[in-house]
């Protein structure tokens, strides 16, 4: 009990402690530079001087000669206009190419990822639901440990039994009983760990000074054996919904201790509701889980004193039925031997 109940406070220890270390999800990095993904795009390799700007002339008029302004292959000179109706095209004005005009161009700003809300498994969300249910938690803490623990513990005391049940060698037992041969029935009962077998091998040891009685006790040990921890899971089922019952006053206390304070009345009316209902809620929760398996373990002791009592009353009944036949058996051969002694 004590090393089971160990194993179970070592893992809600470890339970708690890992929700509470859980990383908080992953951010994007922001981004270093203030440069697009276009200014590190190569640039034309082409100059734009060799490049031959485009003149727009009137119709009919000549192009102008080579060297003048205006001129194919000639820009136009600094603070002159060009040729009468010639335009330049604003590839010819600007040196530089689309590209290395966007990779001038501040980048937007990379906008960070909103963070994700905890969840039920959020790293804290469990220790905060443990903090807002008040003071009152940390019983209703202890009181679902000690029902975890024991109804742990039931259950593989329960699961052994069902192993050590051996109904063939209980048969074989009352046949050896019923032939008469109480030697065979005591050595094939000897060592078993079924409780019924247990409690015939101590009947058939002391069927000469007090058989019932050593079958009473005989069987009032297994009955305690199979029906421990039932107070103990009684008074769970009992004490967690009072103690949620308490917690959800001091919460209402608290709320109204509050109400005078216009400034965090609503703040603190609304967290001693929440005090209230995060221990009802536990409470009931704690009563749910251990009545369940109380009331199984009940109808399983309530089977077993039932097969222990069957099982006492066919001893008893086929003891004296072969005392009786013995003793039939003796009043039938002590008249004949007196009469012959007569003759």
């Amino acid at each position: 009990m004590k090393t089971l109940l160990t194993i179970c406070l070592s893992t809600v220890a470890f339970a708690l402690v890992s929700l509470a270390q859980v990383p908080p999800p992953a951010q994007a990095p922001p981004a270093t530079g203030g440069t697009s993904p276009a200014a590190q795009a190569p640039t034309n390799p082409a100059p734009a001087a060799q490049q031959p700007p485009a003149t727009n002339l009137a119709p009919g008029q000549p192009p102008p000669p080579p060297g003048e302004p205006g001129a194919v292959g000639q820009p136009p000179a600094v603070g002159q206009p060009g040729a009468p109706g010639a335009v330049t095209s604003p590839g010819a004005a600007g040196a530089t190419s689309p590209a290395a005009a966007a990779a001038t161009s501040p980048a937007p700003a990379v906008a960070a990822s909103p963070e994700k809300p905890a969840g039920v498994l959020g790293s804290n969300w469990l220790i905060d639901q443990f903090r807002k249910g008040g003071p009152v938690m940390w019983p209703i803490l202890v009181v679902s440990i000690v029902a975890l623990t024991v109804v742990l513990e039931r259950c593989i005391w329960w699961s052994g039994r069902w192993f050590r049940r051996d109904p063939k060698r209980i048969e074989k037992v009352f046949t050896a009983i019923e032939n008469g041969d109480t030697t065979e029935a005591s050595s094939l009962s000897r060592g078993s760990r079924d409780p019924v077998l247990r409690m015939l091998w101590n009947g058939l040891n002391h069927q000469h000074s007090s058989l019932e009685a050593a079958l009473q006790v005989a069987a009032g040990i297994e009955i305690k054996r199979a029906g421990r921890f039932l107070v103990v899971m009684d008074t769970l089922v009992t004490l967690a919904p009072l103690l949620g019952l308490l917690g959800t006053i001091t919460g209402l206390i608290r709320s109204f201790s509050f109400l005078g304070n216009e400034e965090l009345a609503v703040q603190a009316v609304t967290g001693g509701i929440a005090e209230a209902l995060i221990a009802t809620a536990c409470g009931l929760g704690i009563a749910i889980f251990a009545l369940i398996p109380f009331n199984f373990f009940t109808s399983r002791v309530s089977n077993l004193e039932f097969e222990l009592q069957t099982a006492a009353t066919n001893l008893e009944v086929m003891l004296q039925a072969q005392t009786a036949e013995k003793h039939v058996a003796i009043e039938s051969s002590t008249p004949s031997s007196a009469t012959r002694s007569s003759i």
